[in-house]
């Protein structure tokens, strides 16, 4: 073997050896930092997050017939959430024993519904879906009517269950 032969061997050991460590390590850095990020997206699938009660306001405080939009904390804020930590819903006094609360967020994509007054229903201005005063669908791109909560009255304060989906949207999904 001659010199040259020899300087072209080692120079090809040295190419293939660099080439196969800047393939390992780009791999442990893609591995390193794709854990977070893998363990960031799985996280809520195995975090449970309690429906609670929450306050929106004295039953004297509604009028009968009337929907107006309430807002309460979410069952699942984050400590340095603030502000965005807090949900709203449409409620309407039914009886002065009886209320009913709406999601405010439309059955197609999700875009924020708002209730019209003098015709009576909510409308998603984004799609056009439209849905009766009782939150069941009347036209438009969504299948399904406004998701609801459950409400209850406790020492003359109203209170909705608060949970990250609806309730009654989780057991339509159970029996349909």
């Amino acid at each position: 073997m001659s010199s040259n032969e020899n300087f072209i061997d080692k120079k090809t050991n040295r190419r293939s050896f660099l080439i196969k460590a800047l393939w390992r390590t780009g791999g442990l850095v893609g591995l390193l930092v794709s854990i977070p990020v893998i363990g960031a997206l799985l996280a809520p699938l195995f975090r449970y997050t309690p429906a609670e009660w929450r306050k929106v306001g004295k039953v004297s405080d509604f009028q009968l017939g009337k929907t107006v939009m309430v807002t309460f904390r979410n069952s699942d804020p984050l400590p340095w959430s603030g502000k965005t930590s807090e949900t709203a819903s449409w409620l309407r006094k039914i009886s002065d024993t009886e209320f009913i609360a709406f999601s405010v967020n439309c059955r197609h994509l999700g875009c924020p519904v708002r209730w019209q007054e003098d015709a009576e229903i909510f409308l998603c201005p984004c799609h056009g879906g439209v849905y009766n005063k009782d939150g069941s669908r009347a036209a438009g791109p969504p299948q399904l009517g406004l998701a609801k909560y459950k409400v209850r009255i406790q020492n003359e304060e109203v209170e909705i269950l608060a949970s990250p989906i609806p309730i009654t949207t989780l057991l339509e999904k159970r029996s349909g």
